[in-house]
């Protein structure tokens, strides 16, 4: 059974940095693509970054050169690397395994930025 448990979240002032962290179980991990997402309350699950099996990156524009998305397939476990961090960014980040057709999701943790 593939699970997914993320951790790192956590409040941080504007400007600052945090690193998330997302361990998947199983052997599943070095096969697939990866994601990053969040929500916000009141808004829609947005993209953060993607990752794919093969190590290619894909950020969201609200992100782009601030955030970076890695993966160490030893650990089973995919980073997401939070720089210049702004009250914008305050959501649930959410961790995405694409095993098409089926989606895995993590709990989420929460980010919290403040001014």
């Amino acid at each position: 059974q593939v699970q997914l448990v993320e951790s790192g979240g956590g409040l941080v002032q504007a400007g600052g940095s945090l690193r998330l962290s997302c361990t998947v179980s199983g052997d599943i991990f070095s096969r697939v693509d990866m994601g990053w997402y969040r929500q916000a309350p009141g808004k829609q699950r947005e993209l953060v970054a993607t990752i794919t099996h093969g190590g290619i990156t894909n950020y969201g524009d609200s992100v782009k050169g601030r955030f970076t998305i890695s993966r160490d397939n030893a650990k089973n476990t995919v980073y997401l690397q939070m720089n210049s961090l702004k009250p914008e960014d305050t959501a649930v980040y959410l961790c995405k395994l694409d095993a098409w057709p089926r989606d895995y999701w993590g709990q989420g943790t929460q980010v919290t930025v403040s001014s």
